[in-house]
């Protein structure tokens, strides 16, 4: 088999969940105005929302309930991957609680539950004062088919120029 097949394959792998049988195909989001960039699979994320005027990212929807959401925005606030957790633990959402959150030199990751459902949602800060983010959020009873999902979906968020997430 060449070596791109193989790549590919081992791609397709990443998104197999749990008592799936058939592969998921990768799909690979590139913001234009934020040149964030994430890859999920869209054969289960199959309904697209409509863009925002502002042109900042998209999300995609399952037909079980789930959502994934890849954006960028502007660091006006001058936020830091500490800070960045800080204020979400500080003032969460409406029925939110954040469980896990961590921090390296240019990225923050969160999780908890909000209601019935569990999220997700990691921040590469990236060039030119951009943050790049990608939230998924899926219900707490289908855990066992998106927590496998969750991490490749996190590991390729990254800006168009290349991984960041160091």
């Amino acid at each position: 088999m060449p070596r791109l097949h193989r790549i590919g394959l081992a791609a397709a792998l990443l998104f197999l969940p749990a008592g799936m049988t058939a592969l998921a195909k990768p799909f690979t989001y590139v913001n234009a105005r934020f040149s964030t960039v994430c890859t999920f699979p869209d054969q289960i994320f199959t309904k697209q929302m409509p863009e925002p005027e502002n042109g900042d990212g998209l999300e995609w929807r399952s037909i079980d309930g789930a959502s994934v959401a890849c954006y960028g925005s502007y660091n006006t606030l001058d936020a830091t991957p500490e800070s960045l957790v800080e204020e979400k633990k500080a003032s969460p959402e409406p029925g939110e609680k954040v469980t896990y959150s961590k921090t390296g030199k240019n990225w923050a990751a969160l999780s908890g539950t909000k209601g019935d459902n569990i999220f997700y949602e990691r921040s590469v800060f990236g060039k030119e004062d951009v943050i790049h983010t990608v939230f998924i959020q899926y219900p707490a009873a289908l855990k066992a088919k998106y927590d496998p999902l969750v991490g490749a979906i996190a590991r390729s968020l990254h800006e168009a120029s290349g991984p960041h997430w160091k």
